[in-house]
């Protein structure tokens, strides 16, 4: 890696501030060309699963969105531990399903490595199967 801890939670600060305003194409543009991104599932959230290529970001969120009211999703970022082009990010995210109206909450632990001011890999790790119910149309 060569990024510094300062430059690393930086571009981190950026993805979520695009994040929050649901910029599917800014993120995008914050990763490099070939990455590193996880993101565990199921069939139930087509979403999840991994991808390689930068232009692979954009419809990640845009297959995700609009499952969610508008404007009543929240990132709440609890923690930073910052270790060089490495950043892990302690958070709750709140959504709010459209098709039912049900409210959730999940912590989150997001694992991103930025590498010359980009980022290169993306693990999301949370309670999927509290996404899942909250999702089903019963």
């Amino acid at each position: 890696m060569t990024t510094d801890t300062q430059s690393a939670r930086a571009v981190v600060e950026e993805f979520l501030r695009h994040l929050d305003r649901q910029d599917a194409d800014a993120v995008q543009a914050l990763f490099a060309a070939e990455i590193d991104w996880y993101v565990p599932g199921s069939a139930a959230l087509p979403w999840t699963g991994r991808r390689t290529r930068r232009e692979e970001v954009a419809p990640y969120f845009t297959t995700m969105w609009p499952h969610f009211v508008p404007g009543r999703s929240t990132i709440t970022p609890e923690r930073f531990i910052v270790d060089g082009g490495d950043v892990v990010l302690l958070a709750v995210f709140t959504h709010t399903v459209l098709a039912n109206g049900r409210e959730f909450t999940t912590p989150v632990a997001m694992h991103l490595a930025v590498d010359d001011g980009r980022i290169v890999r993306m693990h999301l790790y949370e309670d999927t199967l509290t996404v899942a119910e909250a999702l089903r149309a019963d």
